[in-house]
């Protein structure tokens, strides 16, 4: 899906996705970055996770020492790059998430928000292993995911995306339980609360879950 995102949903395109979000859509991307500001010193060394365009990467560079943004898509990071050069502190970089090009110990907080651990179809233990590699004893991961009550709410985002054409044609029998499936090859799944847990649990560290705003699970996790 990594590959989906680069060929379909980069740059302008992704621009589009957020531009035809609905108010209680933009009320979850809004509670969403709200937590993770909540997290944040300004002493932090930031990395998020699938930044694309660097949508709130302003926002956290604000809050933070330095906040570094990877995405797969070198679209999406050349509009970023773009969009953010006069942010001194705030650097993107094509970058696989599951295999990061940086030293152990190197940031203090990882970010991969809005449903990143499923979107980026990655084997969810490599790519928190490898959050868990780059982040500093005493730091912190935030990974989240969607609430099982804004699924109406998505899925009519998801619906409005398709019909302007920046995903293929959903699949409507496929599409339940928290997994919406287009007819072009787009699968969105869920990352529930047990699956956070039971996914700390392998990896013999600490979580926290907490629901936010009836759209966002969080899975903080101590490192």
């Amino acid at each position: 899906m990594g590959d989906y995102y680069a060929a379909h949903l980069s740059a302008e395109r992704l621009q589009q996705c957020y531009e035809l979000a609905s108010p209680r859509v933009r009320q979850y991307l809004e509670g969403e970055l709200a937590f993770v500001l909540s997290r944040l010193s300004l002493s932090d060394a930031v990395l998020e996770l699938g930044c694309g365009y660097g949508r709130i990467l302003r926002r956290l560079a604000a809050r933070a020492r330095l906040v570094v943004g990877i995405d797969t898509s070198p679209t999406s990071v050349q509009l970023g790059r773009e969009l953010l050069r006069d942010v001194a502190n705030c650097h993107l970089l094509q970058m696989d998430a599951a295999a990061l090009g940086f030293g152990d110990q190197t940031f203090d907080v990882v970010v991969c928000i809005q449903n990143g651990i499923s979107a980026f179809k990655v084997e969810p233990h490599r790519l928190l292993a490898e959050c868990l590699r780059v982040t500093r004893p005493g730091g912190r991961v935030l990974l989240s995911s969607y609430a099982a009550k804004f699924w109406p709410h998505r899925l009519e985002w998801f619906r409005l995306q398709a019909e302007h054409g920046l995903l293929g044609e959903i699949d409507w029998p496929a599409t339940r339980d928290g997994v919406i499936v287009c007819k072009d090859g787009f699968r969105a799944t869920t990352f529930a609360p047990d699956a956070f847990r039971a996914l700390a649990a392998d990896l013999g560290v600490a979580c926290r879950i907490e629901e936010i705003d009836e759209s966002s699970v969080f899975c903080e996790l101590a490192v």
